[in-house]
């Protein structure tokens, strides 16, 4: 894949609070897409490709001050909606002392969730000047299902015009009426898709209760997906291209886990930066790997720019 000029993620931004001990929050910003964005604009800033975030924010102060954020961080927001009177969904995060996350959300009347309202988007007029698309399992998941239907039918678009479209799994189950419905969805993202980025947990759950990781895994490298990459935590990334066998890439081992969030979102960045940037798949797994075991060390979404492990592109 040679390096595009131009991608866009699409998905949510929320307004994220963290505790700080003594009762004390902390706010930040984030969403997986957008978490993915940051990371893809700091890893890419040198190689002359845009970054696009897609959403739609309210008129409110936190809008604003996520757009100067997202600005800040070279992310291009000119597909940006501003909905007069809606404002960005709410969560917050607590850590257990192994780093794993607990959340709590308020979102079911963000912004995000009306960005295809409009009888055209601004990502809708766009598409034939995109190189790829990037969306998740949440993407779809906030939408109503007309929604859904122009999502997919953008990411047709992009791929009619020789894009590439990139599908991450994220899978939350408390935003689907079940998984029935999410694997309906899913299936249709799989197939209208060049790189799946699946995290194996978030698969399992959409199977049967019982399923075994190795019949998961099986049945993920098997999707009818020109690329797969399946993350499964502290264990090896399987990487399988079409009629090739699939390969396995090890994790970065790190001391001690201090927080899991974004750590998926931040080996899609690595991946996904690897693979426009030229590299093989096995050399961007061990690059998303490496950007991933550096975010897990620090609290929050997104580490400071001065955290950020020397990779090179």
């Amino acid at each position: 894949m040679s390096s595009p000029q131009r991608i866009a993620l699409i998905g949510e931004c929320m307004i994220e609070l963290q505790e700080e001990g003594s009762g004390l929050l902390r706010r930040t910003f984030g969403g997986d897409t957008l978490n993915t964005a940051v990371y893809l604009s700091r890893l890419l800033q040198t190689h002359g490709v845009q970054v696009n975030y897609v959403t739609a924010l309210g008129d409110d102060p936190h809008s604003e001050a996520m757009l100067q954020a997202w600005q800040a961080e070279g992310i291009q927001t000119g597909l940006v909606q501003r909905l007069a009177g809606r404002v960005p969904g709410l969560y917050m995060i607590q850590v257990d002392p192994d780093g794993e996350r607990h959340f709590s959300y308020w979102r079911d009347t963000s912004a995000a969730k009306a960005y295809f309202a409009a009888a055209e988007t601004p990502l809708e007029q766009t598409l034939d000047q995109l190189d790829v698309l990037y969306f998740s399992g949440i993407s779809l998941a906030i939408l109503p299902d007309a929604g859904r239907e122009r999502l997919l039918s953008a990411a047709a678009k992009v791929r009619a015009n020789g894009g590439k479209v990139i599908f991450d799994n994220n899978y939350r189950p408390r935003l689907w009426q079940g998984a029935d419905q999410a694997r309906q969805w899913y299936r249709r993202a799989y197939e209208g898709c060049d790189i799946a980025l699946i995290t194996l947990d978030d698969e399992i759950a959409m199977l049967p209760p019982g399923t075994d990781v190795q019949t998961a895994l099986a049945a993920a490298l098997a999707l009818p997906v020109p690329e797969v990459v399946v993350k499964q935590g502290g264990n090896d990334t399987v990487v399988r291209v079409v009629n090739q066998q699939p390969q396995s890439i090890p994790p970065t081992r790190v001391a001690k886990v201090v927080d899991t969030t974004a750590a998926g979102d931040s080996f899609g960045a690595g991946y996904v930066a690897a693979r426009l940037t030229g590299h093989t798949p096995e050399q961007a797994a061990a690059t998303g790997n490496t950007l991933a075991g550096t975010v897990i060390q620090h609290r929050g979404a997104i580490i400071p720019t001065t955290a950020m492990p020397a990779i090179k592109l």
